[in-house]
């Protein structure tokens, strides 16, 4: 059998690239935010707000992503600020895991902006992993019109710890023949799975690098770190023996999350995500002829913490606007506003082909009005794009965009 070979794609500056790439291209803007100090933030609340992303001229002036708006501009007064449009982004995300399921089948997509692919068994299509890498991360800039890194190895772990050994623009191996020269002399944080807090620990124990790690006995590991401490054993040693999924498995009812690059840490912002995800899952509820009697949400904290809870709904539906607010209820008892998510989905449960309603006189007509709202966005929608039509509450994310269609990130008219 032949050795795996597994590609991670990240996009470089997600959400800068493809605003810069977005203005370029679609709205003919000279000037591209890539090549000038800028950032991506919201200005809605300066005091909290953070940067999302930040172009490379942007890095020079010590610019992290992460960091108060207001200390990114102390640094660089002069510095450009682009509102995040999250239709945008999903929009972009969608173009790239459709461009790379041209490639493969088998694409598994982790964020919004990253991605693995197996490209097992591909070399009479595309050469050598190392000439495939080029040639993609070639293709994606040439189409899309923003770059990638991409790292090249025989698991998933190491395909990712690769693709962050050289940015922008990239393609970098770490194979298991390699990992004594490229990975172990790395800093033991930049090791997948260890955050500050076992950073911290590790440190006390006088270990500062991923090889350094990758020869301690993983029984006393284990004894310090518990399972957390032999799972970064097997990964400092380049072993994991995951592999790459297409889907998700099958559910009863109808789901979609998002992962964030960054923290969410306001209502807003979740509403925001929340409902991207309730007109997606109610878009494919309607279109297969379904209704479901249950709404779920569920979270995952910057710290991974996963957390999730469920209600029942009055009556089974598919209308956007009722899962929508069903999904915020249940956000508002879920979240505590103040813990950092990096993860929302929401899951729609108890499907069933016929909708049972117990409508009052004064529900009756609100109902089919939003109904028929939801029929007609779908149908101008599958006509002409996702992006033709947009709700107002969506509108201070959108600013710029008129409406327009993003082709330049391949979803086409």
């Amino acid at each position: 059998m032949a050795e795996r070979v597994i590609f991670h794609i990240d996009v470089n500056s997600a959400f800068l690239s493809w605003t810069a790439c977005y203005r370029c291209r679609v709205l003919g803007q000279e000037l591209d935010l890539r090549t000038v100090p800028s950032v991506v933030a919201s200005q809605a609340d300066v005091r909290r707000s953070i940067v999302l992303a930040k172009s490379i001229p942007a890095k020079k002036f010590g610019i992290k992503t992460g960091e108060p708006l207001g200390m990114a501009r102390d640094k660089c007064p002069g510095l450009l600020v682009a509102e995040p449009d999250y239709g945008l982004f999903l929009s972009a995300s969608k173009g790239l895991m459709d461009l790379l399921r041209t490639v493969s089948p088998v694409v598994e997509q982790f964020s919004i902006d990253e991605a693995w692919v197996d490209m097992t068994g591909t070399e009479r299509l595309y050469g050598s992993p190392m000439l495939a890498g080029r040639w993609l991360a070639d293709r994606i800039k040439q189409e899309l019109g923003f770059t990638v890194s991409i790292g090249v190895s025989a698991n998933k772990i190491l395909a990712k710890m690769a693709g962050e050994l050289k940015k922008p623009d990239g393609v970098t191996s770490i194979f298991p023949w390699e990992i004594e020269e490229k990975l172990w002399p790395l800093p033991v944080q930049e090791l997948f799975f260890v955050g500050r807090a076992t950073e911290k620990k590790l440190r006390r124990m006088g270990i500062t690098t991923i090889g350094q790690l990758a020869q301690m006995d993983p029984v006393f590991l284990r004894r310090k770190l518990h399972q957390h401490g032999e799972t970064i054993w097997h990964l400092a040693n380049g072993r994991c023996a995951e592999a790459v999924t297409a889907e998700l498995p099958a559910q009863k009812g109808y789901g979609n999350s998002m992962t964030t690059p960054w923290d969410v840490t306001d209502l807003a912002t979740a509403q925001q995500v929340l409902l991207n995800l309730c007109e997606t899952v109610a878009a494919r509820m309607r279109r297969d002829g379904q209704s479901g009697r249950q709404i779920g949400v569920h979270l995952r904290t910057s710290q991974f913490q996963p957390l999730a809870m469920q209600r029942q709904l009055p009556s089974a539906t598919n209308v956007t606007v009722e899962l929508y607010q069903a999904a915020c209820a249940v956000l508002a008892e879920l979240w505590d506003q103040e813990t950092p998510l990096r993860q929302l989905g929401v899951q729609v449960g108890k499907v069933s082909e016929e909708p049972y309603r117990q409508f009052s006189l004064f529900d009756t007509r609100r109902a089919e009005r939003l109904e028929r709202l939801d029929a007609a966005v779908d149908a101008i929608r599958g006509k002409y794009g996702d992006e033709a039509l947009l709700r107002a509450s969506m509108l201070h994310f959108e600013n710029t965009r008129k409406g327009a269609q993003a082709v330049a990130f391949g979803v086409h008219l």
